[in-house]
């Protein structure tokens, strides 16, 4: 499965991206999507998507450590959809009971980074939890 470290190694690679691009898209769609809440599920859904792939292809593609998964199956694409909606949702309840952060002008910034950090490390815990089942290592 995965040799020493590299679990440790995914999960850092992936709540960085997640939250780089969350922030990114957050802070691009900002003025174009006007309800925050569906700004923060765009903003983590991204962040998770891309997060995942940029992970592959690190972890798998470079190291060769872990198993393939490119060919993403579709209980992995169900996890992405609940782990973004949820993580999102939550980013933007948790970022409401502080409106100070939304007066300034980097709100969406804010809200993506949340988002995506919240999104990519409830994706993780689904994914651990995916291949660490017997079912999953054949």
């Amino acid at each position: 499965m995965f040799p020493p470290g590299a679990t440790s190694a995914s999960l850092i690679i992936v709540i960085l991206i997640g939250a780089a691009v969350g922030a990114g898209v957050g802070g691009l769609l900002e003025g174009v999507v006007a309800e925050k809440a569906w700004l923060a599920i765009i903003a983590g859904f991204v962040a998770t998507i891309v997060a995942g792939i940029i992970r592959n292809a690190l972890i798998h593609g470079v190291s060769g450590a872990g198993p393939d998964t490119f060919k993403i199956p579709g209980v992995v694409l169900t996890f992405a959809v609940i782990a973004s909606l949820a993580g999102s949702l939550a980013a933007h309840e948790m970022l409401d009971d502080y409106p100070t952060v939304y007066d300034g002008g980097n709100s969406g910034i804010w809200l993506g980074t949340v988002s995506g950090i919240f999104s990519c490390i409830l994706m993780s815990m689904l994914m651990i939890t995916f291949y660490l089942h017997p079912r999953s290592q054949s």
